[in-house]
């Protein structure tokens, strides 16, 4: 008994340091940056003092969490690493995650719910080789779940700008007619539009403001992303600048295709729900159905051969 209260008491204390760091990753740097700053510009403070007016989770698990992630990146082979760096681009950088920070979170995730195995193994009573069965299974799944998590936020994000992307070549195609430049019109969408492609367009904006060539930009705005659209669309701005065709032409071009496609996107779904609306009916319909239709002629056909 002793030793299944200890269990889920590890379990709850390791989960509650999870729920901590997390805490501490859901905080923005340049939120608290401007919170500070507008807290204490007008009084002198010292760095000790600046310090302590961070929150816990900055002060204390933050830290500890680069830490873990700096020791298991420099353990990491470097291609390792880089596919990490670019899963995380892909799904926009969430929490401001490294790829340190993203394997500190897989191995603290293995613990909590390699303990969490082990607590439920202990009040089940298993013994032998079923008792490790917990505790493995919840190790395996403790790893898997933030490349999981990651993983859906990248194909979320796709989703997000491939969407967003037909309106954002309207407006652009509209104001570059109306006789503004392509930065300025890039400008337009950042203001009408808040969403992941806005967000994207204001990063190229505020490279070429600091002396990137906008062209570079560009491409490593559709390489960062990955969404054949949009590598589409950027590769013909840069065929169109580098052949002296007039960029109000391209965007026209470009914003019929992307109308097109997604119509054609829309008709592919549409098809394909039937097939996929097959599985439930023959899974979970079509079982109550026979029951309803054939339960009573069962029932006779019972009452017949028993003879009741």
């Amino acid at each position: 008994m002793s030793t299944s209260i200890l269990s889920i008491a590890l379990a709850l204390a390791v989960a509650f340091g999870v729920f901590l760091i997390f805490q501490g990753l859901s905080r923005p740097q340049t939120d608290l940056l401007e919170t500070r700053l507008a807290q204490f510009g007008d009084h002198d403070l010292s760095l000790a003092e600046m310090e302590l007016a961070l929150p816990f989770a900055e002060r204390f698990l933050r830290p500890i969490l680069d830490r873990m992630g700096n020791f298991m990146t420099s353990r990491t082979p470097a291609n390792r690493t880089e596919a990490l760096q670019d899963k995380i681009n892909l799904a926009g950088r969430p929490f401001n995650l490294t790829p340190g920070g993203l394997l500190a979170l897989q191995l603290v995730s293995l613990l909590v719910l390699t303990a969490v195995g082990f607590a439920v193994s202990t009040l089940m009573g298993l013994a032998g080789s079923m008792m490790f069965a917990g505790p493995a299974g919840g190790g395996v799944l403790g790893y898997l779940i933030p490349s999981i998590w990651l993983s859906r936020k990248v194909k979320a994000r796709q989703k997000e700008i491939r969407v967003a992307l037909p309106n954002a070549l309207d407006l652009l195609t509209i104001s570059v007619e109306a006789g503004l430049g392509f930065d300025a019109a890039i400008t337009r969408v950042t203001e009408k539009y808040h969403n992941a492609l806005a967000l994207e367009f204001t990063q190229v904006l505020n490279e070429a403001r600091l002396g990137r060539p906008r062209l570079e930009a560009l491409e490593d705005m559709a390489r960062r992303n990955n969404v054949d659209e949009l590598s589409n669309f950027i590769q013909a701005i840069v065929q169109s600048d580098q052949l002296g065709v007039g960029i109000a032409q391209v965007l026209r071009i470009q914003s019929e295709e992307m109308r097109r496609r997604r119509r054609q996107r829309a008709e592919e779904m549409g098809a394909k729900a039937a097939l996929k609306m097959l599985f439930p009916m023959v899974g979970c319909i079509f079982p109550a159905l026979f029951i309803v239709l054939l339960g009573p002629a069962g029932i006779q056909v019972y009452k017949q051969f028993s003879g009741h």
